[in-house]
């Protein structure tokens, strides 16, 4: 069983940084894939991004490749989303994730633990 705790949201203008910290309890965390999801009112949950659990193989939706870099720390049971390049488009509650079947799916239903989320907004 792993619990996930997100922080690091905030209100942020176009083209701004943010880094999203999702810290988890457990001393498995190291063995889960890790992934990040994002949920903008009105639509459909989206995947954002996936590691697996040695950091080696990374997934990442079209919409923010190229802008946003997962990593994790195994050592501090942490995952991250560095965000580059903000846009309007990337408001949403922001959601990190676990699964244990090894895969960088960015499938929300192969996932079994979820956090809270933190909330993203991004001014024009």
């Amino acid at each position: 069983q792993v619990q996930l705790v997100e922080s690091g949201g905030g209100l942020v203008q176009a083209g701004d940084s943010l880094r999203l910290s999702c810290a988890a309890s457990g001393r498995a965390f190291s063995t889960y894939t890790m992934g990040w999801f994002r949920h903008a009112p009105g639509k459909e949950r989206e995947f954002v991004a996936a590691i697996n659990w040695g950091g080696g193989t990374t997934n990442y939706a079209d919409s923010v490749k190229g802008r946003f870099t997962i990593s994790r720390d195994n050592g501090k049971n942490t995952v991250y989303l560095r965000m580059n390049s903000l846009k309007p488009e990337d408001t949403a509650v922001y959601y990190c994730a676990a699964n244990n079947w090894g895969l960088t799916t960015a499938n929300g239903r192969e996932y079994d633990h979820w956090g809270q989320g933190t909330q993203v907004t991004v001014s024009s």
